[in-house]
């Protein structure tokens, strides 16, 4: 067999460069940025197989090189995904750690009032309000919306992200009727966009719950999303693929809630196949 065909990336196994190693003196060392997208390339394949000690493993190396490097963009990328990695695995303090440090690199980069700057607002937002800190969410919420809303080439998916998202922040405030229009822009946004469809889905049952907390479970409303997110999530068009894995392991709990159990246990089945099959 050939030792050579599947080399180990360094990150398994070579340290960072030491800062006492520059070749330069009485000058700032020029910047050495990061590949990003053959790391998140990296990072999908070990996310589609569940290892999340390995995707750490990997993000903090090219932090570490980003950083070493000067590369205050790969920096930024990093840290974003080190945000959504931790909020993912319930690690409020690092989560929130790496959260401020994106936050305070946007000073330091040229794009603080562009779309960019309102991905990492929304990024650093969303792992807040999954904390319970929603009055911070909002807050750069907000200011993620002026950003998005101000720049006609904004992505729908982006705005989408943002309208669900910030929908959930209000729900929690009990501000239902903000909550409510906002998951209906998310929708809007979300049609527009390629195998939009589990975001969808995902919107649905977040509206399910803002009308069960403000109407009751038992509201029509809140079954009529039910059945409109069971059928968004069985889509024909939709690859099955690690995503729709990791959104139907996301999406079971919310229809066990509401004592839709088959549902509930379909939804993990599928998911654990599809990473059995990884």
């Amino acid at each position: 067999m050939n030792e050579r065909a599947n080399p180990l990336p360094p990150e398994d196994y070579a340290e960072p460069r030491c800062l006492l190693g520059g070749e330069w003196y009485g000058a700032a060392p020029p910047v050495a940025a990061i590949p990003q997208r053959r790391v998140a390339e990296k990072l999908d394949e070990y996310m589609s197989r569940r290892d999340y000690a390995g995707a750490e493993r990997h993000l903090l190396y090219w932090l570490e090189e980003a950083t070493l490097g000067g590369d205050l963009r790969g920096e930024l990328f990093l840290c974003n995904e080190l945000v959504g990695h931790y909020r993912k695995s319930a690690k409020r303090e690092e989560a929130f750690q790496y959260a401020e440090r994106a936050l305070a690199l946007l000073d330091g980069l040229d794009f603080s009032g562009g779309v960019s700057a309102g991905t990492t607002l929304v990024n650093a937002a969303t792992a807040y309000s999954a904390f319970g800190e929603h009055e911070r969410a909002l807050a750069l919420f907000t200011r993620a919306r002026a950003i998005y809303e101000a720049d006609t080439d904004t992505k729908p998916q982006l705005l989408g992200g943002l309208y669900n998202n910030m929908a959930t922040v209000c729900a929690a405030l009990g501000r239902y009727a903000e909550a409510l229009a906002l998951y209906e822009r998310a929708m809007a946004q979300m049609a527009l966009v390629p195998n939009g469809t589990l975001e969808q889905a995902v919107t649905c049952l977040n509206m399910a719950d803002a009308v069960a907390a403000e109407q009751g479970a038992d509201a029509p409303r809140v079954a009529e999303l039910l059945d409109r997110a069971y059928a968004l999530l069985h889509d024909g068009s939709v690859p099955r693929d690690g995503y729709y894995a990791f959104v139907c392991e996301k999406c079971a709990p919310g229809f066990a809630h509401y004592r839709r159990d088959a549902a509930a246990e379909e939804l993990a089945r599928a998911a654990k196949a599809i990473y059995e099959r990884a």
